[in-house]
């Protein structure tokens, strides 16, 4: 079966309209950071935030009134994508449309406050409302009843190949002809807690910039917002191939699936998006990627918008059929230079996703 990107929505550091950031990436913008703090200690970290204009025109529903940030993140994302998808063919049947939802880290912000409130006050005192924003599940629970969707609905729990892996299963639920298209969402927000744990593990790097494809690494810097793709049977960008991959059980085996990945995906005539983000994940995709595929035009949009984790694979797929659409690719953060036709991607997009908890997978798109 022939599948298709049929609509895109994206929230990020850069803005939410996908023309626009588009723009703005290929002007070589940076995404601006923001200082984090929390009382419980003197530490603060750097992060790449979504602004509150962003989502200042998110429909006023009731689901959205006391969401986190990740649920109103995936919900602007979703309802871009639907736009999109509608504006360029035909209305969406709500009743034949399936949500998949791709996470890493999920609603820390609430977590924290509802454990907050336990310590603090004791069990009793802490808000029931806050509860079901700490479940996994939220972001398409809100999705669903904002879009009415009845049918299947799906939240999948990985690290950063998850976004592949929920366009996988996007793919396998369209093998079926009851659904018309499947709606896939990722999202990510950023805390303070979760930049104090990227710390500790040693993949965090204090300030800007996000320094890509170094030989020792020098850290990534976190961000937040989402993604989304409408999968269906039309659309002029087609998902080509994808490679489910596998797991690597220590950071040095990590080159070998990402070159196993990149051999099943090789193509003479696609440029590479990486998820290359500042740690051990460059080196292995720099070594997959000499072997491989050499000559290609590398591209690493983590150097710009910073590593968003579950929301960051769509990101990249986004880039990857915009690169298609517009012939055109970013010259920062690229691992080699390239000029005159090679400066053009080709009809062919390869996404490379490696993950910082042992999963691995990719994806090209073909126009």
């Amino acid at each position: 079966m022939s599948l298709r990107i049929a609509g895109v929505g994206w929230v990020t550091p850069l803005g939410r309209n996908v023309g626009s950031v588009w723009e703005r990436l290929i002007h070589n913008e940076q995404a601006t950071v923001e200082t984090i703090s929390d009382p419980v200690s003197p530490k603060t970290y750097n992060a790449f935030r979504v602004s509150n204009e962003t989502l200042k025109d998110l429909p006023p529903h009731p689901r959205l009134r006391r969401a986190s940030a990740i649920s109103r993140f995936a919900a602007a994302a979703g309802l871009d994508a639907l736009a999109d998808a509608e504006s360029k063919s035909r209305k969406i049947d709500m009743e034949r449309l399936a949500l998949v939802f791709a996470v890493s880290n999920g609603g820390v912000v609430y977590t924290k406050r509802f454990y907050h409130g336990v310590v603090e006050s004791g069990a009793q005192s802490a808000s029931p409302l806050l509860f079901p924003e700490t479940v996994f599940n939220a972001p398409a629970s809100h999705l669903a009843a904002i879009l009415g969707i009845a049918g299947a609905s799906y939240t999948l729990v990985g690290d950063g190949a998850v976004g592949l892996l929920a366009i996988q299963m996007a793919t396998d639920l369209l093998e079926s002809n009851a659904l018309d298209a499947c709606l896939v969402v990722a999202a990510e927000e950023a805390d303070w807690l979760l930049c104090d744990a990227y710390h500790k593990w040693r993949l965090l790097k204090k300030e800007p910039p996000v320094e890509l494809f170094c030989d020792p690494p020098r850290g990534m810097i976190l961000s937040e917002g989402a993604g989304a793709i409408v999968v269906a049977r039309e659309g002029t960008v087609q998902i080509d191939q994808i490679d489910a991959g596998g797991n690597f059980w220590q950071r040095d085996q990590a080159g070998a699936i990402v070159r196993q990945i990149l051999h099943n995906l090789a193509d003479k005539n696609a440029c590479i998006v990486a998820s290359a983000n500042g740690t051990f994940i460059d080196l292995a995709e720099r070594s997959a990627i000499e072997k491989e595929m050499s000559e290609a035009i590398v591209y690493g949009v983590k150097g710009t918008l910073g590593e968003s984790v579950g929301a960051s694979a769509l990101w990249q797929a986004i880039v990857g059929s915009q690169a298609l659409l517009t012939q055109s690719l970013p010259q920062q953060s690229r691992l080699h230079a390239s000029v005159g036709s090679k400066d053009l991607p080709g009809n062919m997009a390869i996404v490379l996703s490696c993950g910082l908890n042992q999963q691995a997978a990719g994806l090209r798109l073909r126009i």
